[in-house]
């Protein structure tokens, strides 16, 4: 059977969206081409601003070649697709390339409208577009004191903050009265006006450009219409889209009368095989401009080419909208501009806040018409799905916008009544039936949630609903979704975290006695013991905390495979002498271990037997080395690049302040290990933007990333603060990591412990920088307290001959054990395999 050819013009985030549908509903009876006119496959968008915060552009990658490769998906990378031949049914590119299809597919997207403005064309006048008008912003902002960004849409915005960041003096300039007219109202743009100056943002408003001419003290002069100028280092275009539809017009496509490819309910243009999706098609007089339609798109086109009869049709898509915009939450639902006839409207304005909401319903208060929020955008889930859904409204509709009001009319908006084809992620379309059924089949975190539905994982704002309807759904099924740590304690970790620390409590036994019941087990007492270390950092041997430590931390080393165990010293950030490097040569030879350098910039040496423990920490503690941590859940490595002491991109000391933070944080006990890191520039050679603390020098200070890692599921860290002082950095991180220590499950990761935090990221900003809650204070007292009881477990030990005695392979005797065998790998010891006792890779000789 001949498979179906089909092509994709434009690898963007909706081009890719529609050949991962294609791959998922039937990749082996199709043969799928994709043409990218960029140098790259299909990125995010959405984020691109972290493009100039420290993402990589592999960060952004939405897609890989090994992915296409995988299945069979072809596809060629910057050569535009310059030709159609609706009637040969072919596609000719720039370099000449001539291909056929079955099927066509135009997500050309859109391309940045740029004023016809006098002098627009120089060399410091950029779009907002690509990674590419990315990297020429920024090479212009190396040159630059001031920039501005014409248009204050929500483009504009995100363009603005960029700049910001890249440390210029910052103007936008508008035409509207407001910003973001489309979507706010009058009082609406008035406050996020004030909200964003007050960061240090200049806008204009009402200001049309005229002419962009040479600037007496910098380097462009912006004429304005009413007689009044400005001037600037660099100029950023960000005055809104326009469809990219000049193949479809070539080719005799249908197109609007504005712009635009037309297209009918199954995303068909006025050629029945070719179909157009995204930015760049035009669905009964209107484009959709944001990723969420797109994606809704993708998923009709693939649905009709695959299978006509069962395509569910497109009926156009919510524009609403909630971000972060500079800083300020702002959201909008609906129509908010009063065209709507006969409409009421609820008021909600906090100067002292700065919060204001605008709810407005229809005359009959049975449905909502639109919403405005800034400052406060928690309502916006439920009012969207209330609007969606068509859910009665209560009696008093105020309350839906009123803070803190409890209101038996407010129970209609709670996650239960919302139908189960309510759409909870609109990213990629999951429905509140779609959660359902992933709980049914094994979810019971939002974790789980995310792995097995993508809900949450695209701009994040549904996160809190997500949530909201998973724990909903568990206590239904009859999941008691309880957090109690085990059938000992009836109390979570961050409620038993809270009793140690109020009442003060020093040992298990003290504990278990107000507030357990039995003798404990193999999950609260070490869980406990970790509490206890975290806060009160007493020396963990100590016969009180014995029957809480696992096999590592009772005889402070990794047992390995083989029953020996790993001598790890700490190095902090790599930086050893000679000196000492020879120590550990001669330490590793003695004692014959396997010696690796570690990809967190240590030397771990293996295969020490537990009698040799001692005597081997003794030399190493004797030459000035201090223990690792390897073995406990703390803080193991900061890894560092040499930075601005050797490098020539370095911006900042690097290895300074890795030293420093690996010798503030050493020992620190938390409910699972911690890595950080610290990169010198953005070329991020230490990779801080996979660790749990992520540190990135800027010409300003430090960028912080927060909650990444490695391993099986790895996260990519998010970027929490900027351009920070020490000073400032290290209280944020002091406060970050005592919160965690406080709230987080055990054995939770960092990555973990925020993807289930309620509010995120933006809560977590509002405790450690905002310090609304007041903890901060206490946050850093109690850091400061732990640390100040730092102690070298090994050093502590060795001072105690009843404690070495542990260290014993035989209680009568000081003997060795020699049942251990060993082979040799690459010519160093290694354990010897089941059942094998051969020697590999051994010099050979004639």
């Amino acid at each position: 059977m001949k498979k179906q050819r089909i092509l994709v013009v434009g690898n963007g985030m909706v081009g890719n969206k529609l050949i991962d549908n294609l791959i998922q509903a039937d990749h082996h009876h199709i043969d799928i081409m994709a043409f990218s006119g960029e140098p790259r496959l299909a990125y995010d968008r959405v984020h691109l601003t972290s493009y100039l915060t420290g993402n990589h552009a592999q960060d952004l990658a939405l897609v890989d070649a090994d992915y296409y490769q995988q299945h069979q998906v072809h596809f060629s990378l910057n050569d535009k697709v310059t030709q159609i031949d609706p009637l040969a049914q072919t596609v000719t590119t720039e370099s000449g390339r001539l291909e056929s299809y079955d099927k066509l597919v135009l997500a050309t997207g859109s391309y940045p409208f740029v004023p016809p403005i006098s002098g627009n064309d120089q060399e410091h006048c950029h779009v907002y577009r690509t990674l590419e008008d990315l990297d020429a912003i920024k090479r212009s902002s190396q040159r630059s004191r001031a920039g501005v960004v014409i248009g204050g849409g929500l483009l504009g915005l995100e363009a603005a903050n960029a700049i910001q960041n890249l440390g210029l003096e910052t103007h936008i300039v508008e035409f509207a009265p407001r910003l973001m007219a489309v979507q706010l109202d009058q009082e609406g743009g008035d406050l996020l006006r004030r909200k964003i100056e007050a960061m240090g943002v200049t806008v204009h408003t009402q200001k049309v450009t005229t002419e962009i001419v040479a600037g007496e003290t910098l380097r462009y002069r912006m004429n304005f219409n009413d007689g009044s100028h400005l001037e600037t280092d660099m100029i950023v275009f960000s005055a809104g889209i326009r469809p990219q539809d000049k193949l479809a017009r070539a080719a005799d496509i249908a197109v609007g009368e504005r712009g635009g490819i037309e297209i009918n309910q199954y995303c068909q243009t006025s050629h029945a095989n070719i179909y157009a999706i995204g930015e760049c098609a035009l669905w009964q007089q209107q484009i959709f401009g944001l990723v969420a339609p797109g994606y809704q798109m993708a998923k009709v086109a693939a649905q009709h080419i695959l299978s006509p009869e069962q395509t569910t049709p497109f009926t156009g898509a919510d524009m609403s909208t909630k971000l972060k915009l500079l800083g300020v939450d702002v959201a909008s639902i609906g129509e908010v501009h009063g065209k709507t006839e006969g409409t009421l409207s609820y008021t909600y304005k906090d100067d002292i806040e700065q919060v204001y909401k605008h709810l407005i319903v229809s005359s009959d208060k049975k449905k909502i018409v639109g919403v405005v929020l800034v400052g406060d955008t928690q309502a916006y889930s439920n009012l969207l799905q209330i609007r969606q859904n068509g859910m009665p409204l209560p009696n008093n509709p105020s309350v839906l916008i009123l803070p803190n009001l409890v209101n038996d009319d407010s129970a209609a908006i709670g996650v239960e009544a919302l139908p189960d084809k309510a759409i909870i992620c609109s990213c990629f379309d999951v429905s509140k039936a779609a959660i359902k059924q992933a709980i049914i089949s094994g979810c019971v975190n939002m974790a789980d949630l995310k792995a097995s539905t993508n809900a949450s994982t695209g701009c994040g704002g549904c996160s809190a609903l997500a949530k909201q309807v998973l724990d909903s759904e568990l206590a239904k099924l009859g999941v008691e979704v309880n957090n109690h740590l085990c059938e000992h304690f009836a109390y979570s970790r961050q409620e038993l975290s809270d009793l140690i620390r109020v009442q003060q409590i020093k040992t298990f036994e003290a504990l278990l006695a107000r507030y357990g019941n039995g003798h404990g087990c193999e999950v609260c007492k070490p869980t406990v013991g970790s509490i206890l270390a975290s806060f009160w950092n007493d020396y963990i041997l100590q016969q009180e905390h014995l029957e809480l430590q696992d096999t590592n931390d009772l005889y402070l080393g990794n047992m390995q495979k083989d029953g020996t165990y790993s001598v790890v010293p700490r190095i902090p950030a790599g930086e050893i002498t000679p000196e000492r490097l020879i120590v550990l040569g001669e330490v590793a030879r003695d004692f014959n271990l396997y010696s690796k350098i570690t990809g967190g910039q240590r030397i771990d040496l293996f295969g020490a037997q537990l009698n040799d423990l001692p005597a081997i920490w003794q030399r190493l503690v004797d030459a000035g080395f201090e223990t690792g941590h390897a073995y406990g859940k703390s803080l193991r490595t900061v890894k560092s690049c040499v930075g601005s002491a050797w490098c020539r991109y370095g911006v900042q000391d690097s290895m300074e302040c890795a030293i420093d933070l690996e010798n503030r944080y050493k020992g620190l006990r938390s409910p699972h290990k911690l890595k950080f890191a610290v990169s010198g520039c953005t070329r991020e050679c230490a990779e801080a933007q996979s660790k749990d603390i992520g540190v990135i020098a800027t010409d300003k200070g430090w960028n912080l990333f927060i909650c990444g890692n490695g391993g099986m599921r790895p996260r990519h860290a998010d970027l929490f603060a900027t351009d920070l002082d020490t000073t400032t950095l290290i209280r944020y991180i002091d406060r970050l990591l005592m919160f965690y220590i406080r709230t987080a499950d055990r054995l939770q990761r960092t990555s973990v412990w925020l993807e289930n935090l309620d509010g995120g990221i933006d809560y977590l900003k509002d405790i450690i920088i905002d310090d609304k809650l007041g903890l901060g204070a206490e946050l850093e007292q109690a850091m400061a307290d732990s640390i100040s009881k730092y102690q070298c477990e090994w050093k502590t030990t060795l001072e105690s001959p009843e404690k070495r005695q542990r260290f014993q392979h035989f209680i009568n005797s000081s003997e060795r054990d020699d049942g251990v065998q060993f082979i040799e790998i690459r010519h160093q010891k290694s354990p010897a395999p089941k059942g094998n006792t051969l020697e590999i890779d051994k010099p050979v000789t004639a």
